[in-house]
């Protein structure tokens, strides 16, 4: 940081908000991306989507005692699991191929296993992970009404996921033993866990947790997705199937859920089949569709996790890299290290750019314009 100021390049291309010409979600690729990697990197791909589906139908088959406790009924259910599993291996690694995510990957996950790391500070993962992936208070700084949403979303999800994963795979079984209950006992792995009266609140809990999390989630996907027809900001870069349908599936999810409830209670079972095809069509759809739509962010956002633990270990450590024209801290430096190597191996001429802050570089890039360009018209 004390060597001499090499000169800025005239001007990097194609301008972005932090100067350095490329969005941080260019990283990132997305399906078409994926379809174009090359050969070797799909294969790999496959290979770590078919040995994952291998595990998880090996834990269906022991998990469910040899099938014994696995209902026939969930089979679709089941099978979509399997092809989800699939579909994020192979997306994982696609995605963990291209030199940004790697290096994020990388970084990522080796601050969350550092020894090092929890020696010096102990509670910033648990912290990290209660702030950023449960609480996700950085959505709270754009809007509190966003914020609010998304948590309906996320714990309504958590708590479906939870429920409906168990069950489906046959590792959860709740018996009773005249058969029509109140009296329930609830198995794990043929374990059985607790008993409890179906007729008091934790009976009706145990079963009534997907409609609890179907009222989370309804709210919560039905502002998102108001706000995508009216707010002008969100209409502009949205796409039906990247922004919409993932919205509009969680609804359908939830509604067609409740329905199911109504439908046993209040019906007497009217229209059940017919609600509960719809219902699993809907489920299904949503698995597969997982890995390649914009849920994917759920299975990236641990990494991100290990990256925000990564630049508050060296921040401990006050390793805090300045800007080399005004000397305003920017962040730390194994950070813009991590950031200026991760650009050059995408190629982009213009990595030296990271060593500013944003006024800097704005300042630099008019310099530029008008020594490079603008004398052209004179």
């Amino acid at each position: 940081m004390t060597e001499p100021m090499p000169s800025p390049p005239p001007a990097p291309p194609s301008p972005s908000p932090d100067g350095t010409g490329r969005s941080p979600v260019d990283a990132v690729p997305s399906l078409s991306a994926a379809s174009a990697a090359p050969s070797s990197v799909t294969r790999r791909a496959t290979l770590a989507g078919t040995v994952v589906s291998v595990l998880l139908i090996l834990a269906i088959y022991f998990g469910s005692r040899m099938l014994r406790d696995f209902d026939s009924a969930l089979l679709p259910y089941a099978v979509a699991t399997v092809f989800l599993a699939f579909g994020v291996a192979y997306r994982y690694t696609v995605w963990v191929s291209a030199p940004g995510a790697r290096r994020l990957f990388t970084k990522g996950w080796g601050s969350l296993f550092s020894a090092e790391n929890f020696r010096k500070a102990p509670t910033a993962l648990p912290r990290m992970i209660a702030t950023y992936l449960g609480f996700q208070k950085f959505l709270g700084a754009r809007s509190h009404a966003r914020w609010a949403a998304h948590q309906l979303m996320f714990w309504g999800c958590l708590l479906a996921a939870a429920i409906t994963f168990p069950l489906t795979w046959g590792w959860f079984t709740f018996t009773s033993g005249s058969g029509s209950g109140p009296g329930y006992e609830m198995r794990v792995w043929g374990v059985k866990i607790l008993g409890f009266n179906s007729a008091n609140i934790l009976g009706w809990l145990m079963f009534h947790g997907l409609d609890i999390a179907a009222v989370l989630v309804i709210p919560g996907a039905s502002y998102f997705l108001w706000r995508r027809m009216k707010d002008r900001g969100a209409m502009t870069g949205q796409r039906f199937a990247y922004d919409l349908v993932p919205l509009i599936a969680l609804i359908i999810i939830s509604v067609t859920g409740l329905l199911l409830t109504f439908s046993s209670i209040f019906l007497h079972g009217g229209g059940y089949e017919f609600l509960a095809l719809l219902h699993m069509v809907s489920v299904v759809f949503t698995l597969i569709y997982i890995p390649f739509g914009k849920f994917f962010h759920i299975v990236q956002r641990p990494a991100a996790v290990g990256m925000q633990l990564f630049k508050y270990t060296a921040r401990q450590n006050d390793d805090i890299f300045r800007c080399r024209r005004c000397d305003t801290p920017i962040d730390t430096a194994p950070y813009v290290e991590n950031l200026e190597s991760t650009m050059r191996d995408l190629k982009l001429d213009f990595a030296q750019w990271a060593e500013y802050c944003p006024r800097c570089k704005r300042e630099l890039r008019g310099n530029a314009y008008l020594s490079h360009v603008k004398k052209g018209f004179k």
